[in-house]
């Protein structure tokens, strides 16, 4: 055997790395980030977390104990200006402050967003209020996320949900049935914007089409968490 010399490559302060948790049944949040991110100079280091087949309050609230396990395995080579966990309706059951500090209990992360805070930050910067709520989960889950996003000043009384509780099925709601669904809660002529909840549900090529039939903004789980994702690492 040779040893041979090698040279180490400085890491380029510029590129800081975005951190991300992924549910382990989700299907969709991996392949839409990296559709959003096409143009990215920096990395995204992805981590899974334990999550139920069925989405209930009760599953979700478990995800608060396994965050700093799964926040663990991130690499640890440098620090974080942001990392993302990727669970809407978890993190209005946990609270996005503890998600936060669960995170950061492992892994050095300036700050720690979700799509429920993104989304809110990204309402307030469209300067909109009031949405229609689309859904894909049962009525017990539903309830948190309206209370969470009202305590953000963010209304959503127009709201509609295909009341399922698997993830595998969630992961395959057909495009026209989540535009469909979209533009008759859009159409409520009380909102200024809808809102796509779930990082399972596949909205990367819905939006444009329902944001051109409504005239109004459309946002969703993802868009809204890659959006503030990229707001922050470059702050």
């Amino acid at each position: 055997m040779t040893r041979l010399p090698y040279a180490i490559d400085a890491d380029d302060p510029a590129t800081s790395p975005m951190g991300l948790i992924v549910l382990q049944t989700d299907e969709t949040l991996e392949p839409e980030f990296n559709a959003y991110f096409s143009d990215r100079s920096c990395p995204i280091y992805v981590s899974r977390i334990p999550s139920g087949k069925e989405v209930t309050t009760d599953t979700l609230a478990e995800m608060k104990t396994a965050l700093p396990a799964a926040a663990d395995l991130l690499p640890k080579t440098r620090p974080y200006r942001v990392v993302g966990y990727g669970c809407t309706s978890a993190s209005s059951v946990i609270g996005s402050e503890q998600v936060e500090q669960m995170v950061q209990m492992t892994c050095e992360a300036s700050v720690v967003t979700n799509p429920l805070r993104a989304a809110s930050e990204c309402a307030h910067d469209l300067g909109v209020a009031k949405f229609a709520l689309l859904s894909p989960y049962i009525e017990e889950v539903n309830d948190p996320l309206r209370n969470a996003f009202s305590r953000n000043g963010i209304s959503m009384d127009v709201f509609g949900t295909f009341g399922e509780a698997e993830e595998a099925k969630v992961a395959r709601i057909s495009r026209k049935s989540l535009i469909e669904a979209a533009v008759k809660l859009g159409q409520d002529e009380s909102v200024e914007a809808v809102f796509l909840s779930c990082t399972n549900l596949r909205t990367f090529d819905v939006i444009p089409v329902v944001q051109e039939h409504l005239k109004k903004p459309v946002l969703s789980s993802n868009q809204s968490l890659a959006w503030h994702m990229r707001k922050l690492n470059s702050a």
